[in-house]
């Protein structure tokens, strides 16, 4: 007979912090795990970040790079989602604070808050220069672009239209890569006949880098293929340049100004603040060195994962990479059910995938771990067919195939339009500020601040 004033235990609490492929990987493997789960995200969503630079440059829409986070999870009874955003973390009283007063125990921390852009000292380049790391940000980049052809159709001075019809990109790595590759097939290719004033194709599409190489992870044969494939589309790339000044009308590159009202931040990423609040010492870029097994040095209960962890293994850092988020967020997942049932677990071992980067119709690069390199057509399906793999949802994945068709065979980008509410938001914007429309005006609505 049961004995109703027994109290059977509550289960082990885990709160995962960042909805991103990593907590979000970290989430959906405690399925099975005798534990509670709380996934913390100040977005309702996932976003699929390697395809960002696709809604910053008219190939797809907010919605096929999204996912909302509790469809993802709604058939994981284990698991909670809240919509907030933590602001630090007490790891004596294991607790986080939220950015709305309210605070959460745990048992289990996993913070997979991910990384933010680096503007080397300069915040302030940021409202001249976006970076491209949310749907907002992929969102205000498009408007950017879009309007700065609209602009030199109206505009009557040539010094002034060629500043509207230039666009930098600062920082070749592979975001820095596509987003250069893409502007300039969309002027070459998706604009062509639009204009009545402009040619789009005279657009200049510069890719600024203060080092030596772009896609300096890959092998030199690929980053010259790169750099060909790039140039075929009218790219023009400047190495070892390291931006000195930014403002609203360009850059100034090693001593040149270079006159362009769009400039776009590739450059790199440090780690999100919240690390900070664990109080143990931090690499150069604010990342945390977590042991092999993933935990906080000195907090066994603290897991950190993807771009907010600094890992070695073999001698090379573990990449700040999708695939390498979502193993980590497997493995804090099984060493947390293992810690649960008393069991211990090996180290983590990350399995490099390849990388893969594209760079326009038919233009990619990649390196596989077997040593195979792959360039242009081939490179380019595989990167379509990875890509198509790891996306969420199976709508999504048919949207985003149609749209990729459509642009292989007609070079036509659908998603070009600037709502009326991007427009007033840019009209309305007090002098000096950023006039980037908040995600809510796109929608429709009134403007709101912008989640960064």
């Amino acid at each position: 007979m049961t004995d109703p004033t027994r109290v059977t235990p509550a289960p082990p609490h885990v709160v995962v912090l960042g909805g991103g492929f990593g907590g979000l990987a970290a989430a959906r493997a405690l399925k099975q795990t005798p534990v509670h789960v709380t996934l913390i995200d100040r977005n309702n969503h996932q976003v699929f970040q390697p395809l960002l630079y696709q809604v910053a440059t008219s190939g797809l829409e907010m919605s096929d790079v999204g996912f909302p986070l509790r469809t993802v999870l709604r058939r994981h009874a284990n698991v909670d989602v809240l919509m907030a955003e933590a602001e630090s973390i007490d790891s004596s009283s294991r607790t986080v604070g939220l950015t709305d007063g309210n605070t959460l125990a745990y048992d289990y921390l996993v913070v997979a808050t991910g990384a933010q852009a680096d503007y080397f000292g300069h915040a302030e380049w940021s409202t001249h220069a976006p970076s491209l790391k949310s749907l907002a940000d992929a969102m205000a980049i498009r408007f950017r672009v879009l309007t700065a052809f609209e602009r030199a159709e109206e505009e009557h001075d040539p010094d002034a239209q060629r500043a509207d019809l230039t666009f930098v990109v600062v920082g070749g790595g592979p975001t820095g890569v596509e987003l250069a590759g893409a502007i300039a097939e969309l002027a070459r290719h998706s604009l062509r006949g639009d204009f009545r004033h402009i040619e789009p194709a005279s657009a200049k599409v510069l890719l600024v880098d203060a080092g030596h190489a772009i896609l300096s992870a890959y092998p030199a044969a690929l980053q010259k293929k790169a750099l060909d494939q790039l140039a075929s589309l009218g790219v023009e790339v400047r190495m070892h340049c390291s931006v000195e000044e930014l403002d609203e009308d360009g850059v100034l590159v090693e001593g040149k100004r270079i006159a362009a009202r769009t400039v776009l931040w590739a450059a790199g990423v440090c780690a999100t603040p919240l690390a900070r609040s664990l109080g143990i010492p931090l690499d150069a870029h604010g990342r945390v060195p977590v042991t092999p097994t993933l935990r906080a040095p000195g907090l066994p209960n603290v897991f950190v994962i993807g771009d907010l962890a600094a890992l070695e293994q073999d001698g090379k850092a573990v990449p700040g990479v999708a695939p390498a988020a979502m193993q980590e967020g497997r493995f804090a997942a099984r060493a947390i059910a293992a810690d649960v049932a008393g069991k211990t677990v090996q180290p983590f071992r990350y399995v490099n995938r390849g990388e893969l980067a594209t760079i326009g119709r038919s233009k990619a690069v990649g390196a596989l771990p077997s040593g195979l390199k792959l360039s242009g057509f081939v490179a380019w399906i595989t990167y379509a067919t990875v890509h198509l793999y790891y996306l969420l949802g199976a709508v999504n994945r048919v949207r985003v195939f149609s749209s990729w068709a459509w642009s292989f065979l007609t070079y036509g980008r659908r998603a070009r339009l600037i709502p009326r509410a991007w427009t007033e938001a840019k009209a309305h914007a007090p002098t000096g500020e950023s006039a980037q429309p908040s995600a809510a005006a796109v929608a429709g609505h009134a403007p709101a601040p912008e989640l960064h």
